[in-house]
Parts: C-alpha cells; structure tokens; sequence
C-alpha cells in the first residue's frame, strides 16, 4: 500500500461528523434568530459598557472598612462551607463507590449526590434565605450542599478507580472495615482528595461573593448595594478586591499543591 493510500485510509472523512457540524450551525442561527441577537444590540450595548466602564474610574476605597468586612465575611463562608462540605463528602463518597459499598447503598447515595449537584447554589441560596433567613447561614448551607454534590461525586469515582488487590490484601490480613478504609482505600486516593477539596475551597472563595446578592451574606449584598446606588466607583473597589483575593487564593493554593506532590 502505497504512502499515498495509507493517508487517504487515515483521514477517510467522516459523514456523520460533517452532516453534525452541519445541525449545529443550522441551529446555532436559528437560536440567533429566536434570541434576537444582532449587531445593532451589540453595537448599542458596547457603547453603553465603555459609558458604564468610564463611570467606574477611579475606583473608590474611601469606604474600606465595609469593604473589609464585606470580604472577611465572604473569606468565612467559603472556609466554613468547604470544610462542611469535605467532611460530609468523605463518608458519602465511600458509600457511594460501587466497589466498596452493595448497590442498595451506593444507589440511594448517588441519588443524594445528584440532587446535591442539580440546583445552581444561587437557587440553592434563595431556598435557605428564605427558611433560614438573611445571613451568612444561609450561604454557608448553600454552598457546602454545592461542595457536598461536587467532592463527593468526585471522590466516589476516585474510590472506584482504585486497585482492589491492595484492599483484598488487608482484609486477608483479618483487619476490620475501619482498617480496610484507612490502609487499603485512603492511601489510593488521598492526594486526589486533596486537590477536590482545594479546588472546591478556591472555587466557594468565588461563589461566596455572589450568593450575597441574593441576602446570602459576604460582600455580594454590599456588592448588590452599591449597585443599586449607582455607585459605580465603591462597585470598581469592590471587584479588584474579589480578583485580589482570588489571585491570592490561587497562589496559596499552588503552594500546597506543590508541598504535596
């Protein structure tokens, strides 16, 4: 067969692909068409986001001791709710591995996890505010039912991924579930526990500034605020202190990955 002929075999094209391509524009206009998207909204818009943006400059930290506390609170949601959540998440994500746990457990568990996993934390926060009432309760809830849906579901297909001979090889020994779990299943997946809950701590860091604007607590009620008094300069300082903090999380976080590795 000649090199001519190989590549030809190689690169056959596809149909299926194509005639799919092919859908996906078709409906890609269409939603355009249904959505009312067009170049005169776009126009229209981008001058009123450079007169919005203008607006915004200078930022204003003049009141930095309600920003302060604004982002302290926020910082205290997402540590409270991720280590809620990880505490949680461990067991339920061992009941939920189908390896280790008989299906009448794993089923109902992994039903647990999706329903976590099915509301945005925004509805999530609303349905707390308003059986909690306004506060940093609420948001604590509402995200560490978010971090339970994520790491658990996570870590249950980190368990299910393990090998079972290092497991079998400490039951053989006549240990116990408890010993079975601490030597034969945690090792295995330990670092990788470790990333989800850092990752989820960084990515509650985020969420916990915007269920506040829902009454949530954190610095997204005082981020709703300023919005609703057109103080678009307060709103600026606000927005480079959640990138600051971000950045700094992400750089923490960094660090403890690399310690770990």
């Amino acid at each position: 067969m000649s090199a001519t002929v190989a590549a030809r075999e190689a690169f056959k094209p596809s149909w299926t692909a194509r005639i799919g391509l092919i859908a996906v524009a078709l409906y890609s206009a269409y939603a355009i068409g249904q959505l009312d998207i067009s170049w005169a909204r776009l126009s229209v818009g981008f001058g009123e986001a450079g007169r919005f943006l203008a607006r915004m400059v200078p930022p204003n930290f003049e009141r930095w001791e309600l920003l302060l506390e604004g982002m302290l609170e926020s910082l205290q949601i997402a540590v409270l709710s991720t280590v809620l959540g990880i505490i949680i998440s461990l067991p339920l994500g061992l009941m939920a591995a189908r390896n280790l746990a008989p299906a009448w457990i794993s089923a109902p568990i992994r039903g647990v996890i999706a329903v976590c996993r099915s509301l945005h934390y925004v509805i999530v926060a609303i349905l707390f505010v308003k059986a909690l009432g306004f506060g940093a309760l609420a948001g604590v809830a509402a995200l560490t039912v978010a971090s339970m849906g994520f790491v658990a579901k996570l870590f249950a297909e980190a368990v299910e991924e393990i090998s079972m001979k290092q497991v079998e090889a400490i039951r053989a020994t006549g240990a116990g579930p408890g010993a079975v779990l601490l030597y034969g299943v945690l090792p295995q997946v330990a670092s990788r526990f470790i990333g989800f809950s850092l990752y989820q701590l960084d990515s509650n860091l985020r969420n916990s500034t915007l269920v506040g604007i829902v009454g949530a607590g954190g610095i997204g009620g005082t981020l709703f605020a300023a919005f609703k008094r057109f103080d678009y300069d307060f709103v600026c300082a606000i927005l480079l202190s959640i990138i600051a903090l971000i950045f700094v999380a992400e750089l923490v976080s960094g660090r403890i990955r690399a310690a770990l590795r």
